[in-house]
């Protein structure tokens, strides 16, 4: 059950003003199933709204803050391709121009694909241009960011070994971000681990490694630091992830000197496929409650006055 679902205080950042590619959002990476129309989250800081078209594409969100600060993001799309995003910060309930924002998409395929981006505030000031140029097999090889500051460019290189592949991010020149990705073969079928390896001035800073089962779901996750005295990633923290009848049970969390348990209880509702719309995680008893709507069935009847 845990796919890294992303509330929108921190869902801003996956579309921020230096996001890798772009991307488009469906129900699934909100861990939706079935038909839905809009799912409202509610946790003891904010409510956050996600809508969804019946393709079950990600068109509007909102977070409400308090009763007067929201902010509020539309999607537009054509033939499948996102083609405009507008962020609308609202502040006493007034729209703050200086901080809204709108991204216009252009979109070539010849001779490969190519997207422009263009990032401009409400009160008409420039903020960055992305372009992001694709190779062969529709992979992203290049981004070249411009704004006030000057232009960075960002290229992508592709390294494949028996059955994992690499992708390391450069900036200028310099290593950013690697990611490896391979799959291994145990007792309890496939499993797929994700390592990724940050680095700051092309120096190892920090690591994470992810291991999914053969069902697409988060077994472990690990955290390390980079020791330049020992010249190695020192692992600080690792997670196992709990499942019982394929909902998320507990996840236990180790570091050096500690270790504690957090335990996880759904509720779901009676759609077919079901969602869970409350979870409630021991000790600590904090609580996520989720209030969906659903698209109706091919020759279900709507209710008009409902």
């Amino acid at each position: 059950m845990i796919k890294h679902y992303a509330t929108l205080i921190s869902f801003f950042y996956l579309f921020g003003l230096h996001s890798q590619e772009v991307q488009i959002f469906t129900v699934e990476d909100f861990d939706l199933e079935g038909k839905v129309k809009s799912c409202l989250v509610i946790t003891d800081y904010g409510r956050e709204l996600f809508e969804f078209n019946k393709n079950g594409v990600l068109t509007k969100t909102i977070t409400q803050y308090n009763d007067s600060d929201q902010d509020i993001t539309y999607y537009k799309y054509k033939e499948g391709e996102l083609l405009e995003k507008r962020m609308e910060s609202y502040k006493k309930n007034v729209l703050d121009e200086s901080t809204s924002m709108a991204n216009f998409y252009t979109i070539d395929t010849v001779p490969n694909r190519k997207v422009v981006e263009k990032i401009v505030s409400y009160d008409k000031q420039f903020l960055e241009q992305q372009v992001y140029l694709y190779g062969e097999g529709g992979k992203l090889q290049k981004m070249v960011s411009s704004n006030i500051d000057g232009v960075d460019e960002t290229t992508f290189e592709y390294k494949p070994f028996k059955d994992e592949i690499t992708v390391s991010t450069y900036t200028n020149g310099i290593l950013e971000k690697s990611v490896r990705t391979s799959e291994r073969k145990g007792p309890k079928g496939t499993q797929k681990s994700v390592l990724t390896k940050e680095y700051i001035d092309g120096e190892p800073n920090r690591a994470t490694e992810e291991v999914y089962n053969d069902k697409g779901k988060l077994v472990t996750s690990e955290e390390f630091i980079y020791s330049v005295e020992e010249k190695e990633f020192i692992s600080q923290k690792k997670q196992f992830y709990h499942y019982k009848e394929g909902v998320l049970d507990r996840v236990v969390t180790k570091t050096l000197t500690t270790e504690s348990t957090n335990n996880y209880i759904f509720q779901f509702d009676s759609h077919t496929p079901k969602n869970w719309v409350k979870q409630i995680v021991t000790p600590n008893n904090t609580y996520t409650t989720r209030v969906i709507k659903y698209y109706p069935e091919e020759g279900e009847k709507t209710d008009v006055n409902r």
